[in-house]
């Protein structure tokens, strides 16, 4: 039985956030600037940082509550024009509550217009237990639009000894390019469910990332090196954790699973770096913000 309300009863509505953030970016000259930002209820973009020049604009989206409760909405939709470069992230981990019977859920869509290159490369998400949370994400891309996307996914805080134990997390995850479906993945996990120890779910572990990139592959030496740092920076910091790389036709996917955030982030930094210069087509230079 699905412990998470499909609704909010109107009368609880009020006391819930239903927080949305428009973004867009524009080419001026040479320079990507964030010409729209419109927001309602929490959630905010703090002022455009250019730390690699002005070609490629850093955005950094801020949820003032400091976390999503029972019941909270929020919506984010983001469009690049013709030929500009945005990274987008966050100031540090999204925290998902105790639902209290109330569905969560937080929809997000990505266009990127011709020649455009999104990173879009949020912190990690905690979910805490007892989360009841629907995440969609939809990407548009066009032809030749250049993508990195990523996830650091917590269930529960095993920092602090706890597990994710009841609740439910469903995901779906679609990319299209010039309207054609190139990618969708979808998945729900119930807190405590046999899936959470199967091999064909979490195999006991409790933290998930995935790194999903388009527009460019790598070739089968850059392939290869990928595959073997990562492993070795597993096998020098999380002997149990698992990690892989595919290539497909369209698409670059690159999983981590194990139960440390911290060596899922440095997992994430990596292929990043690998990633980068391939599919984005400049150097990787580490977000000050990661580091803070």
């Amino acid at each position: 039985m699905d412990v998470c309300s499909p609704a909010l009863p109107s009368s609880a509505t009020k006391s819930h956030w239903q927080a949305s953030l428009q973004l867009g970016f524009s080419k001026d000259g040479d320079v990507t600037r964030l010409t729209e930002r419109k927001h309602n209820g929490p959630l905010r973009v703090q002022k455009p940082l250019y730390p690699e020049g002005d070609e490629v604009c850093h955005a950094i989206i801020i949820h003032p509550p400091g976390g999503v409760v029972g019941g909270d909405q929020l919506k984010v939709d983001v469009k690049l024009a013709a030929d500009t470069h945005a990274l987008v992230t966050t100031p540090g981990a999204a925290k998902w509550y105790r639902s209290n019977g109330y569905l969560s859920a937080q929809h997000i869509n990505l266009k990127l217009d011709a020649g455009a290159r999104l990173e879009w490369l949020p912190q990690e998400t905690i979910f805490f237990d007892d989360a009841c949370v629907d995440l969609h994400q939809t990407i548009y891309l066009a032809a030749d639009a250049r993508l990195i996307a990523a996830d650091i996914f917590c269930f529960g805080r095993t920092a602090s000894g706890e597990t994710y134990n009841s609740g439910r997390i469903k995901q779906h995850c679609s990319i299209y390019r010039e309207d054609k479906m190139i990618w969708h993945e979808q998945g729900s996990l119930q807190g405590g469910s046999p899936t959470m120890q199967s091999p064909l779910g979490l195999n006991g572990k409790s933290v998930s990332a995935m790194v999903l990139a388009s527009g460019a592959m790598l070739s089968g030496e850059q392939l290869q090196v990928l595959r073997e740092q990562t492993s070795a920076l597993l096998s020098a910091r999380e002997a149990d954790a698992m990690c892989g790389v595919t290539q497909m036709k369209s698409v670059i996917v690159a999983r981590y699973l194990g139960n440390s955030s911290e060596v899922a982030r440095l997992w994430l930094q990596l292929v990043w770096l690998h990633l980068r210069p391939v599919v984005i087509g400049c150097d990787a230079k580490i977000p000050r913000i990661w580091n803070t």
